[in-house]
């Protein structure tokens, strides 16, 4: 079982290069990417399926013995994001051929997203740092090639404040890889936990560790370099924007997650604070841009930032319905900004237009694209029995456990104002009198289907929360026990 570790990572790029080659011949290239998509996912639901019921499963590259070699550790946590992300995957490749021109679909286009999926998939189960960097960089590149895809001047102009910033974060990250090494002489995760726990230097330890939050908090938009996101997520096509806003802010969340309950916890008082403010932060200056704008892209990338802020509160209370409501939260958002995402772009397609102010009625023309970008709202805001408030939920006890009341009022006050930006966006579309959209053409149906495809599994996890959570509440707590990664990688018997 354990050569299984690799086929998250495989399965993608082989598909990729596949891609590459039948790239002019569309049908056949949409059929094998859809195939491929398929056959990613069930290789998931099974590897998932596995590692829930018999425990995590750790390749040592070359049978060279951690923590000499690479590394792969699919556990509970990474297997539970890369089936997120192979279910994304099916409704973007479902829905790319009635969103992608067939000019942009020829120039690579499929192999782009499959190398995508490469790199964000490699950054969740891999056991290093160094490798967590080559597989930001694999996923960055590919993003490089989506963000432009299309040539247009605005995708030109965001392109280069979005390259830019992640240059200097990828920049800032192998620089602090070499301080890590420098310091504690390995890059292997489970030894940096084991010598960092031994260190005399708590002090050097935290500084550190205080700039590999820098690094990851920039890739995924936290306060206060949030600003370089939301129009670099809308110029691209649709498609490309939902895997932007399910995939890439969340790559970075996940290693925050990672690395501190595993390797940075020596001087709690500092991280934990420091995790909690930026994410307060994050949450508010996040939910005001929502609330500015009329652009209904606009509105859904602007809402990315607060659940980032969500989710650093939960890794700072660093207690089990903390780190629970983390997880949890970060699962339902991966999906339901992907759906979002696609439904705005259905939306401003039909409407000829993303500004709000320009449409009106179009519940009528569109009843079914219109209830389900309600209840996709309702899911964002955290409104019960969805998704988004069994996490909140979670994340209120843990910081009345931590004693956190002025976050708790933050998290409520912001959960009111997302639910504002979406509700007002919701009239503004879909009441009254003006554009009502066009008709409805034959691709409509497929868009229709891949955001449904999403808004399914995000409404599961809302009402069948009880089949989800205590998965959820085992893996923070074995968050909670570094040891336990320790031995699975460089004691366990595998």
């Amino acid at each position: 079982m354990t050569n299984l570790a690799i086929l998250p990572i495989l399965i993608p790029l082989l598909s990729g290069v596949l891609l590459a080659f039948t790239h002019n011949r569309l049908r056949v290239t949409r059929t094998l990417a859809m195939l491929l998509a398929l056959a990613h996912l069930i290789t998931m639901g099974f590897l998932t399926f596995h590692v829930l019921t018999e425990g995590s499963i750790v390749l040592e590259a070359g049978n060279w013995i951690a923590p000499y070699g690479i590394v792969l550790v699919l556990d509970p946590l990474s297997a539970l994001l890369a089936l997120t992300t192979s279910i994304i995957l099916v409704a973007v490749v479902w829905y790319a051929p009635s969103s992608v021109s067939e000019e942009q679909e020829s120039f690579y286009f499929y192999t782009f997203v499959f190398l995508l999926i490469t790199g964000v998939s490699g950054a969740f189960i891999t056991g290093d740092l160094f490798n967590l960097f080559v597989f930001f960089e694999v996923l960055l590149m590919a993003s490089y090639a989506l963000i432009t895809h299309g040539g247009k001047k605005v995708q030109l102009r965001e392109s280069i404040k979005y390259v830019l910033i992640n240059l200097f974060s990828s920049m800032l990250f192998v620089t602090t890889i070499s301080y890590v090494y420098a310091v504690l002489g390995t890059v292997n995760m489970a030894q940096l936990a084991e010598r960092a726990a031994a260190s005399d230097s708590p002090g050097i330890i935290t500084t550190v560790a205080i700039l590999l939050f820098f690094v990851f908090a920039t890739k995924g938009a936290a306060f206060p370099l949030y600003y370089w996101l939301p129009r670099s997520y809308i110029v691209p096509n649709p498609v490309i924007s939902a895997l932007f806003g399910a995939l890439l802010t969340k790559v970075g969340v996940y290693s925050l997650i990672r690395t501190f309950t595993l390797i940075f916890h020596q001087q709690p008082d500092i991280i934990d604070n420091l995790f909690i403010w930026v994410g307060n932060l994050t949450m508010l200056f996040g939910v005001i841009g929502a609330l500015a704008s009329r652009n209904i892209k606009l509105i859904v990338a602007y809402n990315i930032i607060p659940a980032i802020g969500f989710m650093l509160v939960g890794i700072g209370m660093f207690n089990s319905d903390g780190l629970s409501g983390s997880i949890y939260y970060l699962l339902q958002d991966m999906i339901i900004k992907a759906a979002l995402f696609l439904l705005a772009g259905t939306i401003a397609s039909l409407a000829g237009t993303a500004d709000i102010n320009k449409m009106g009625g179009m519940i009528r023309s569109h009843p079914v694209l219109g209830w389900m970008f309600f209840i996709g709202g309702l899911v964002l805001a955290g409104v019960p029995p969805f998704s988004g408030f069994i996490g909140k939920l979670l994340l209120v006890r843990g910081a009345f456990e931590k004693g956190e009341t002025v976050t708790v009022i933050i998290m409520l006050i912001t959960s009111l104002l997302i639910l504002l930006s979406i509700v007002r966006a919701f009239i503004r579309v879909f009441w009254g009198e003006g554009n009502t959209g066009a008709e409805p053409s034959g691709k409509y149906g497929s868009q229709i289907f891949s955001a449904g495809f999403l808004m399914l599994f995000t409404v599961f996890l809302g009402i069948g929360a009880e089949a989800i959570l205590p998965a959820v509440q085992q893996i923070a707590d074995y968050l909670l026990e570094p040891q336990t990664y320790i031995e699975l990688v460089l004691k366990g018997d595998h």
